[in-house]
């Protein structure tokens, strides 16, 4: 640990435990921040500090909000502290097991992974968070330029497709915007000794539900088998075809707006995260290829 984070650590274990005297530390996993597990006085609990540069992307009193909806509808973990700068201290979860692409593909995992997005996406709540995702791919370009981050030869073509897809899909789908996490990643999934939590709510908003089944089944590495089943448990009923396509634009979208994302910390994380916008992106054209087969190659 840097010593600028040890201080960091130890100043809020002190603001909000009143004591700094912790018995073990260790550093968690994440892409932009940097998360502790911490033991004071026999008590676990998780301390994250901001990562560098996040505060160009996150609008960590946004974040505060969502959080505290899911922590007040129970799928996320106790909240001791949330700070202005996106400092956090939460209870750690008893017996957590992070999950991964292979646990989530448990058809009992699936099931609650559903039960989740529906308990957050029907909460009538209106957290007031906006996500929404081409005003946030436009300032994503914006800061990709600004800093100078080469982008692919055929971005613009690309970028095209996204926007012929959205412009059938929302002639199509009536989305009503409700609250989401947005960015479910296999390691913000965590089982309990009690139930199923998702956590890490930086990305959440107002947006359409279909964002998260279509995000988690990427990050997952779902097959169709296993989109079958996640679609079904979150939607009630079998999906149809109006349902399936949907869900495909919904991973197009997915990943064009992560690919960006990640373009924009290439300056901070480097090489690493350059492979990851890479992978994405060509997954991103595998989809609009995918897309443009089921519309007969018209698009």
């Amino acid at each position: 640990m840097e010593k600028t984070e040890y201080t960091a650590v130890k100043q809020l274990l002190q603001k909000v435990l009143k004591t700094d005297d912790y018995s073990a530390i260790s550093r968690m996993g994440g892409l932009t921040n940097r998360t502790y597990k911490v033991t004071v006085n026999g008590e676990d609990y998780v301390v994250r500090i901001p990562g560098e540069g996040t505060e160009e992307l996150i609008n960590r009193r946004d974040e505060m909000v969502s959080t505290r909806l899911a922590c007040d509808l129970g799928v996320d973990a106790e909240l001791l502290y949330f700070g202005d700068d996106g400092s956090k201290v939460t209870r750690y979860i008893k017996d957590a097991v992070t999950m991964s692409s292979e646990t989530l593909k448990d058809d009992e995992n699936i099931k609650r992974m559903a039960d989740i997005f529906k308990k957050v996406h029907t909460s009538g709540v209106n957290t007031g968070v906006p996500f929404e995702v081409f005003e946030m791919a436009s300032g994503y370009e914006k800061i990709i330029s600004d800093k100078n981050v080469p982008m692919y030869d055929d971005y613009n073509e690309m970028k095209k497709h996204v926007m012929d897809v959205k412009t059938e899909i929302d002639a199509l789908i009536c989305a009503e915007k409700v609250p989401c996490h947005n960015d479910p990643l296999c390691e913000n999934w965590v089982l309990g000794a009690d139930r199923m939590y998702l956590i890490d709510w930086e990305y959440a908003g107002m947006n359409d539900g279909m964002w998260d089944v279509a995000d988690v089944s990427i990050e997952a590495g779902f097959d169709g088998e296993c989109d079958e089943k996640l679609l079904t448990a979150y939607l009630g009923h079998t999906p149809d075809e109006k349902d399936k396509k949907h869900f495909l634009a919904s991973k197009i979208y997915v990943d064009y707006l992560w690919t960006l994302w990640a373009k924009t910390r290439v300056p901070y994380d480097g090489q690493p995260m350059e492979d990851w916008a890479t992978e994405r992106y060509t997954r991103l054209k595998g989809f609009i290829k995918e897309y443009m087969s089921i519309n007969g190659g018209n698009k």
